[in-house]
């Protein structure tokens, strides 16, 4: 393909995803108070009795219930979004490895959703929990709900994105980038990366929530290390992409 035709293909790929995205934001701004129930849970289970969400401006409500809807509609999309960006990409791989569209997809949105509800059901209860034991009879927490859906998104995003981790690894041990034994020879760094990375995401400064991101960040590694020494290309299969 030419310079020309992948951009077409790319815009292409963006409008589709771009068309999900939006059907899928009409979609969940209609049902936002659910959401919000669902999303808001994690810390109305921590507020002392009587606590409750504030918002201070007057547009501050609608443009957050428009984020929210927004980060359903990608979680809900994803999918599609993920078989969009492999079919961008597909054209420039051999034919047996377009085999792995299935694959790609189902581990992809696998990973990303069960980072997610990792963060929603482990991770952030302990965290709201941490904030919330500040409250006392002379300090009470007023929270804004804009501060609250960025800090949650964020937090999310990060745990789902980090789970993608093997699926990453694989691509990169695909084009030779990188293998197994290179992988196992640089964990230590790795797990200093890991460290620094869940310190970075957490939305708490205490030790137990940046355990509870870098402990499965870790494991992910070293799944990462077993799925490369399966993906990495065989020498035949180099030899067949240089001719």
């Amino acid at each position: 393909m030419s310079l020309s035709d992948h951009l077409i293909e790319l815009r292409k790929r963006l409008m589709r995803s771009a068309i999900a995205l939006f059907i899928g934001f009409l979609a969940c701004y209609y049902y936002k108070d659910y959401l919000f129930t669902i999303i808001t849970r994690p810390l109305v289970n921590v507020l002392p009795k009587n606590g409750h969400l504030i918002y201070t401006g007057l547009t501050e409500a609608f443009f957050v219930y428009m984020k929210l809807a927004f980060f359903a509609s990608l979680i809900i999309t994803s999918p599609f979004i993920l078989y969009q960006i492999w079919k961008f990409i597909s054209p420039g791989l051999l034919p047996r490895e377009k085999k792995y569209v299935i694959p790609f997809v189902v581990s992809s949105t696998l990973l990303f959703t069960g980072g997610v509800c990792f963060g929603y059901f482990i991770a952030l209860p302990p965290a709201f929990e941490f904030f919330i034991s500040f409250n006392n009879q002379y300090l009470q927490a007023l929270i804004s709900f804009r501060d609250y859906i960025s800090l949650f998104v964020t937090f999310l995003l990060g745990f789902g994105l980090s789970f993608e981790l093997p699926v990453f690894m694989f691509f990169l041990a695909k084009l030779g980038i990188v293998n197994a034994k290179m992988l196992s020879k640089q964990r230590r760094y790795a797990i200093l990366v890991i460290f620094v990375v869940a310190a970075i995401l957490t939305p708490s400064p205490d030790a137990l929530s940046q355990l509870l991101m870098a402990i499965p960040l870790m494991f992910l590694y070293e799944v990462s290390i077993v799925v490369a020494r399966f993906a990495f290309p065989k020498k035949n299969e180099t030899q067949d992409k240089e001719r």
